[in-house]
């Protein structure tokens, strides 16, 4: 992770990487400085500067480098290589802190996305050419923003998850110590960005999407085989991979859509028995005394009741072979520490 120095910024824009020493710089590097300047840092003193600057954050490193020209010409630099598919990121009191090169697990496989550290925001994007221009833009709003470390395997280390109430990913850095001062710098934004804002830490997350290749056969009837026909589906609920016909149902999910999503036949169960509960304690609250017991609705309000095929549904989710008692139905996949493969046993 490349930081912004508190004194003399050491974060220096995506056309050049390198970072100059505290000790010989006397004003702020410019950005379009070309590499290989006399004093300047390898990557790894960069990264050491980047630990030492870590201890002794000051409160008012953002007011100090806010209104200062470099953090301007940063900026834009980065607005620059996202082109006309970014949004404009430059608001008054801004500042980017620094950035990096992370390895982002996704649906596939595990992809190498730019991110960006700024006071408010974490933007993140795909890599498209040497670092200089970037696509598919995401901002996540910092007070949105939990982080969890997550233990280390032999296939995986240095990882961490970001989590927010809309979308929820792991990814990884090239070294615990680059994993660290992450984590340490983007907790510190996020405490500085609660405290201002006065909200509190959200405590409702997306369930991270469970990548393919982590099963073969799906993961609430464990019968299905997956294969070039037959394809894989994610539930918006709990992130499983599962078969088209464990995840029939729909379920509107308003942090996540405004619309119905997939979701596989355990969490539709979930989710319709609690908005069942929820709309029989509204009717008790209306209902006047003496008049009967409030009826149940025919078809709860968020759900999309019926196959989405358009096919027949049998709604008897207990029958014989269904299979949903047989997976574990809170498995923590990513926090377990145990091997998907000992579930299939």
């Amino acid at each position: 992770m490349t930081l912004t120095s508190t004194c003399v910024p050491a974060h220096i824009s995506p056309q050049d990487r390198e970072v100059r020493p505290a000790s010989r710089a006397k004003r702020p590097a410019h950005p379009s400085l070309p590499q290989g300047k006399k004093g300047a840092r390898q990557p790894s003193q960069a990264r050491g500067s980047a630990r030492a600057t870590q201890a002794q954050l000051p409160e008012n490193m953002v007011d100090y480098l806010a209104n200062t020209e470099i953090n301007s010409q940063r900026i834009a630099a980065v607005e620059s290589c996202f082109g006309a598919s970014g949004q404009p990121l430059a608001l008054p009191g801004r500042v980017l802190l620094g950035e990096g090169v992370l390895t982002k697990e996704c649906r596939k496989k595990a992809k190498p996305r730019i991110f960006f550290l700024f006071n408010d925001i974490l933007v993140y994007g795909s890599i498209v050419l040497n670092k200089r221009r970037y696509r598919s833009q995401h901002v996540i709003p910092l007070e949105e923003v939990t982080l969890e470390p997550l233990p280390e395997t032999l296939q995986a280390k240095n990882r961490w998850m970001i989590k927010t109430a809309k979308k929820s990913f792991v990814v990884s850095a090239a070294s615990t110590t680059e994993r660290q001062e992450w984590i340490s710098h983007i907790e510190e934004c996020v405490r500085r960005q609660l405290l201002a804002t006065g909200r509190q830490p959200s405590t409702e997350h997306a369930a991270p999407w469970i990548p393919d290749k982590a099963t073969d056969i799906c993961m609430r009837c464990t019968q299905t085989r997956f294969s070039a026909l037959t394809r894989r589906h994610h539930c918006r609920k709990c992130g499983f991979v599962v078969c088209a016909e464990c995840s029939r149902e729909r379920f509107l999910l308003p942090r996540l859509a405004p619309k119905p999503l997939r979701v596989c036949s355990l969490c539709y169960r979930e989710l319709a028995a609690q908005k069942r509960k929820e709309e029989e304690e509204e009717e008790e609250e209306e209902q006047e005394p003496g008049t009967g017991a409030p009826g149940q609705p025919a078809c709860l309000a968020g759900a999309i009741c019926g196959a989405s095929s358009g096919d027949d549904y049998d709604s008897d989710e207990d029958k014989e072979g269904s299979g949903d008692g047989e997976w574990p139905s809170h498995v923590e996949f990513y926090t377990s520490g145990v091997s998907w493969s000992s579930f299939h046993s």
